[in-house]
Order: C-alpha cells, then structure tokens, then sequence
C-alpha cells in the first residue's frame, strides 16, 4: 500500500532518479517508486521553483546564473513535461471522440476534467473557445430538456408511422400530430424522423396499361386538366393500372376517383383488362353515390374506355364522357398520381405480390384505408371521406343561414 506521507528525503531522492534519467517519463518513474503519477509531477515542480534559474526573474547575483546549456535543458524538460500532459489529456479525450458530435464531445470532455487540468488550459489543447465551452455549460439544462421533448416526439412519431405501414412521410406525420395536439411544425417532425431513420414511401417506376383502340369513338375532354370540382358528385376521374403477381401475371385494378374530396368512389380488381373491369368500377361509383346522373366521368382513350359497353353505361348513369389527349399522362394526372401512391405504398420497395390473393387483400385493405384515414395533401392533410363531412357540414350551414 502507498503511503499517504512521504519523508523530504523520499522527494528528493525520487526528483533526482527522474532527472538521472533523461529518456525516463513521469509516469514510468513514478510506477517504479509505486507513487502517484501527479504526486511525482508536483515535487518536481516543487523543486524546480527551488532551483536556482527556475523563474523567469534573472537572480540579483550573477554567480547563481545557469550557463546557456544548463538553462536551455530546463526549458527543455518543462516543454517535455508539458507535451506529456497534453498526450495524456488527448489520450483520455479519444475515448469521447469515438462517436456522436465531435464538438458536443469536446466540450463534454472539458467538463468532465475542467478540476484537474483548468478549463483554459483543456480548451487550448482541445482547440475551442472558452466562451463557446462556457455557452455549452450555460444552455445544457435547456438542451436537456429540448432531447426529453425530442425523445417524446420520436416515439409518437414511430407510433404514427408504423399505424400508416410505414408509409407516411413528413406532411402526414406532421398533420397526425398536430391532430392529436401537438405544437409541431415539419422542420422539427424532419429533423426527428432523420435522427431515427425513418422516412415515407417514394415513387415508382409508372407500367404502361393504356392500349389505345384507333378506331374507337373518342370524347372531347371536358375538363383541360382541371383537376379541381366545386362540388362532390361533379366530377370523376377513371385509370386502370396493373399488379404484378407471382410467375410473370397480372392483375389489374379500374378506379373511379371523385375530383372535388379525392374520395375512391368505386373500384374493381381483376386479372383481365376486359371491359368489364372498368363497367364493374363505374357501377360500384353509382352504388356508392346513388347516382350520378350529370357527372363528367374524364379517362385516358384506352380501349376499355372507348368501348361501346362502356360508353352505354355512361349513357346509363347520365354520365358525361371525357377523354384526355393521346399519349399525354398528364391530362389524366390525378387518376395517374392516385395508382402511384397505391403501389409505393402497399408495395413499399418490392416488385410485386406472391399471389393474387395477397394482391388483392393488400389493395381492399389500402383503398378503404385511403378513404377513411390517410391523409391527402390536396385537402390539407384530411382524408377523403373527412373532407366531404367537412364539406356538406359547410353546406348545411348555409342553406340553413339563407
């Protein structure tokens, strides 16, 4: 065991051994006597302030004055001691360095040895401002607080993504939350699902399903990519798109697509591209508004859609045939935007289904999803279905007023 008190002969001798020895560090010699390493350092510097020539004021008697050499191998050792104290510290400060924010880490580093070695003296060899340290130390109960708000927030934000299947991105979480009462904006929602890894769906890749009939009867288009409609029940857009399956099949999904809430108001799943597919999404429409007798029903010149069978359905409904361009996706967009986001999202990076049947149970489960609870950014984050009840809500109120 050490002792705690060392006789003035034990210093001396000990001060003497670590200058016999010029190649020898502190801390090997201290290691050698079993002392502590600052214990050795401070009886060194003790006996240098003995030493004749070891302050910087020259003595008054010129006989005590140290020859150039002895003077210039003092400063030497001081400058031997110092660079040893600094490789120490550096030593220890790598293990704070091993990850996270190196400056975050420096200052933290300062703190936790500012009592041994001095601030001034850590920032220095750590190579950052005092006042920035003293800043970090002033703010770091605010920053504390601001990581336990942050760690709350993550994990709502992990809630609502997982609840939307991993498909909501930053606006949707964003109105998710605010839904639920939090004082959020995006910058700050981004900023959290960026520390912990997450993100929504993104866009594929568009098949091409429209297979123009030249000889088919075409309809003018009624709403030049209008794609807005005061009213629902006004006017619907329609789309076919494709489902990859398992072996090299398909199957195949027509939507009927309401322009003023974004409501999915029909929709069929087969695994053909007969007419009847689109038949059977328009006939879902009628069933699901009652009717929709006056509407402009705007699609591509598929065609499914420029059949005759389809037009006599339309002719039925009272529906008013529109048609885009040939070849331009973007005088259908909306119907176009709608497939994209059904395939990010229920496909999420994969190229396809295993089976029909999971194709199929993936696209009932999404679409009545999409219409009761995802949120769309054409109606301010509300879903379809709570925007037409905002909608009609609005309506009432009006014609009650008047």
């Amino acid at each position: 065991m050490a002792m705690k008190h060392y006789p003035p002969e034990f210093k001396a001798d000990a001060v003497a051994l670590y200058r016999s020895r010029p190649g020898a560090t502190i801390k090997s010699v201290a290691e050698d006597l079993g002392v502590n390493t600052e214990t050795l350092r401070n009886w060194i510097r003790a006996d240098d302030g003995r030493r004749p020539g070891a302050h910087s004021t020259p003595p008054a008697a010129p006989a005590q004055a140290r020859n150039p050499v002895e003077a210039e191998l003092v400063a030497a050792r001081k400058r031997i001691r110092e660079l040893e104290e600094e490789r120490d510290i550096l030593r220890k400060a790598a293990r704070y360095f091993a990850g996270g924010d190196a400056l975050v880490t420096r200052f933290q580093f300062v703190a936790d040895h500012q009592r041994r070695h001095g601030v001034k003296r850590l920032c220095a060899i750590l190579g950052i401002a005092r006042s920035s340290f003293y800043y970090w130390r002033r703010t770091t109960p605010k920053r504390a607080a601001r990581q336990a708000a942050d760690a709350q927030l993550a994990a709502r934000i992990r809630q609502v993504h997982r609840d939307s299947d991993g498909t909501y991105g930053v606006p949707r979480i964003t109105a998710e939350l605010r839904d639920d009462g939090w004082a959020v904006n995006h910058k700050r929602v981004a900023r959290v699902m960026r520390t912990i890894g997450l993100t929504g769906v993104r866009l594929r890749r568009r098949h091409r399903t429209t297979v123009p009939a030249p000889s088919a009867a075409k309809a003018p288009d009624l709403i030049g990519r209008d794609f807005t409609a005061a009213a629902p029940n006004t006017k619907y857009v329609g789309d076919i798109t494709y489902l990859s399956i398992g072996g090299g099949k398909f199957c195949y999904l027509a939507t009927v697509i309401d322009l003023c809430s974004r409501r999915l108001a029909g929709w069929a799943f087969a695994d053909h591209m007969r007419t009847e597919l689109v038949t059977d999404a328009l006939a879902a429409a009628i069933r699901t508004r009652g009717n929709l007798n006056g509407a402009i029903m705007h699609t591509d010149h598929g065609a499914q859609y420029t059949s005759r069978a389809f037009a006599a359905a339309c002719a039925q409904a009272g529906v008013r045939q529109s048609m885009s361009a040939v070849g331009s996706s973007a005088d259908n967009a909306a119907a176009e935007s709608f497939n994209a986001s059904f395939k990010r999202e229920t496909l999420q990076g994969r190229t396809g289904w295993s089976t029909e049947r999971e194709a199929r149970l993936a696209a009932f489960r999404w679409l009545h999803r999409y219409n009761t609870r995802r949120r769309h950014s054409r109606l301010r984050q509300r879903s379809p279905i709570a925007y037409e009840n905002t909608f009609h809500t609005t309506s009432t109120t009006l014609t009650e007023a008047a």
